[in-house]
Order: structure tokens, then sequence, then C-alpha cells
């Protein structure tokens, strides 16, 4: 019989804890490289061979609220897209920065640039619904590329993704690129959340048509116009802050072929600027992306403590109380174990690091990156009030 505090106790709880984590993190840690291997973009071998008949038309359509820093990168890299058939529509949506005039001077002159100047949105709208619903009904094109105007579009993005879905019979397509990271918190922060919801979108299911999991990533979704407009496009889903996630959840609900797939090479994004805006973007959007369920935010906070901080607090926590408090337990074997585990996530996120081209060195800030995501977890789910591009949000919802 096992008693409450006996040494077999231990063995069992401390053990079955070690071992399992020691399991999971190896597996992740293997996985890495072979993340998304069936469900990859690969860049064409070569420009495109004059057509034989005629391209569809493709609009790409960028909402851009106070996006002076980021929309000169985003016009000129989607106007030099290798396609003949192209136009280009910026919604400037109420800016005080100047993102208009950026944006015209981008493109100098180019006749492919619509700029549409931003209107206050109808009650019960979403900002960014209501600028990619203007956008959309701007737009000629058969095509509906919808980007964030923080994105530098590959060359070769369009003719991939034109001939992906076409090839499929996707009605959606969509893809994650590649993030550029500049400050120190972006390097050491986003890619921990970043994989965190990479992780928990599984791409078999959203790629089956007969599942009704689905799932896009707004930074680029490939939408063909037909579909778009037979569903009630971005107005069936006016008010949701998480739209890119919500229409391709539409699409695959009305028997639309939806799709999700990774390439590195189509895009770079900056998603955030400095610490502040990566806990404020996150906190608006992490809760929405979990459906608003309190059991699996909850539970996403509760994995994050217990697969990823505790292995810390009993290395480092359980050393300090053997060394310097004088304490006999935990048993330096557990402790050494603990440890190891450790060692093992950070491998794990050094080879994340390299798997997105990036050097490996951030991977000691692991750990810290891992409370933070905490923090926001916490602030996701209990629906903390915070301004992002002069408008408020709370729980998720535009205020």
């Amino acid at each position: 019989m096992i008693i409450w505090g006996e040494p077999a106790l231990n063995l069992v709880l401390m053990g079955g804890y070690l071992g399992l984590m020691s399991l999971m993190w190896l597996g992740l840690w293997w996985g890495v490289p072979r993340w998304a291997a069936k469900w990859r973009l690969d860049r064409p071998a070569a420009a495109p061979a004059a057509p034989t008949t005629a391209l569809p038309r493709v609009s790409v359509c960028v909402p851009a609220r106070d996006e002076a820093l980021n929309i000169g990168d985003c016009v000129r890299s989607a106007l030099a897209s290798r396609w003949a058939e192209l136009e280009l529509v910026v919604v400037d949506d109420r800016s005080t920065d100047g993102t208009g005039a950026a944006a015209l001077a981008a493109a100098a002159g180019d006749p492919r640039l619509r700029l549409v100047q931003g209107t206050e949105r109808p009650a019960g709208w979403a900002g960014k619904a209501w600028a990619c619903a203007r956008a959309a009904g701007e737009a000629q094109g058969e095509w509906l590329l919808f980007i964030d105007a923080d994105v530098r579009v590959d060359p070769d993005a369009i003719p991939a993704l034109v001939q992906q879905a076409e090839q499929d019979g996707l009605d959606l397509l969509s893809v994650f690129g590649r993030w550029r990271l500049d400050s120190f918190w972006e390097r050491a922060l986003i890619p921990t959340v970043g994989w965190f919801i990479r992780g928990a979108v599984d791409l078999d299911r959203v790629n089956a048509p007969q599942e009704p999991a689905a799932f896009a990533n707004g930074q680029m979704i490939l939408v063909r116009r037909a579909a778009y407009e037979a569903v009630g496009g971005h107005g069936a889903i006016r008010a949701e802050i998480l739209d890119d996630v919500r229409i391709a959840e539409l699409m695959k609900r009305r028997g639309r072929r939806a799709g999700m797939r990774a390439a590195p090479w189509a895009f770079e994004v900056r998603l955030y600027r400095n610490l502040a805006e990566i806990v404020n973007g996150y906190t608006k959007n992490l809760y929405e992306g979990m459906g608003r369920r309190a059991a699996i935010g909850v539970g996403a906070v509760l994995f994050v403590m217990v697969g990823t901080l505790f292995p810390y607090v009993l290395a480092v926590g359980g050393a300090a109380a053997r060394l310097w408090a004088g304490w006999g337990a935990p048993a330096w074997g557990w402790i050494l174990w603990a440890a190891l585990i450790c060692a093992v996530q950070v491998a794990f996120r050094a080879r994340i690091e390299r798997f997105d081209g990036r050097s490996p060195h951030i991977a000691w800030v692991h750990p810290v990156a891992n409370i933070l995501l905490v923090w926001i977890l916490l602030r996701s789910v209990f629906g903390v009030r915070v301004q992002w591009k002069g408008r408020e949000f709370v729980d998720g919802k535009a205020s």
C-alpha cells in the first residue's frame, strides 16, 4: 500500500511527472523540423511562363490604420509581384499619422494602386472587418488577397497562392510566413507566442474538407471572390475581432474548401515593435482564438505553468532549498532530472530559431518568455482592457 509521504509515493508522483515531461519535450524537439511537412507551399521553380489564357485578376486588399511606418514597404512589395493582372486597394482607416500619403508616395504614380478613404464603422462592426469589407467592395478581381499593412510580399507569393488554390479547388488559402524580429523583446517573445499558436493548429484537420476545423492567418489570405460573396463576406462576421479565423470557419460551414499552408518565403511581417505592443496585441487576440472557451483558456495557462515552468521551479528552487536553506528534499536525483528537462526545452527553442532561419543564441530566454506568455494568457482570458491603434478593446471586443 502506498502512503502519502513515503518514498514509493514520491516515486510515482515525481517520477511520473518528470517522465511525462521528458517524453513531451523530446517529442516537441524531434517534431520541429517535421512541422507542416505535408502542408508546405513551395516557391515556384521559375517565373511563370507567358499564359495561353488570360490570367485572373488578383485584388490585393490592405486595411491600414496608423500604419505610416509600414505601408510604404507593403505597397512597394505588393506592386513588385510577378503577376500581371494585379490591383492594390489600400483602405486608409481614418489614420492620424499620414498613412494614406505614405501609400501614395510609395506607389510613385503606379495606376494599379487605389487609395480608399475610410469611414466611421457602422454600429456592430469591428474596425478591421469594416475596412476589409470596404476594400472588397472597391476591388475588381476574381481573387481577393487580404494582407496586413505590416506585410512585405515576396514577388512569387501571388503566383504560388493562385496556382495552389486553383489546383486544389480551394475557395480560401492562407499561409504562415516569417516574422521580422528586430528588438530584444520581439526576438524573445514573438516566437514563443507564435509557435504556441501554430502548435495548436492541426493542419491535417484544417486542410481536410470533411473536418469542421478551420484556421487562417490574417497576414495573408487569398479568397475566391465568388465564394466570398456567396457566404456574405466580412458582413457575415462583422463583429469579430479575429476576422481571419472566423472567415475560414464560415467558408467551411457553408461547404466551401479552405486550406492552410506553411510558406516562410512568401512574406515577412513585423507584428509589433516593443513589449507593450506585443502584450496588448496578443491580449486582444489569444482568447478569441480559443473561441472564448474558458476551459481551453485556463487549460492553456495550466499547460504552460505545469508543462514548461514547473521544471525550472523544481530545478532552481530545489537546488536553492538544499544548498542554502538546508532542506533534505527534493532529492538531488529529481533536481538533476528536472534540470535535464529544462535543457531539452532550451534545445527545443534553439531548434525553432534555426528552423526559422535565426540565430539560436536567444534560446536562453525561453523560461522568461513563457512567464510573460502566462501573463498575456491571463490578461486575455480575464478580459483586461487594452488600447490598440486608437481603439479600446475589452474581452476581445471593440468598446
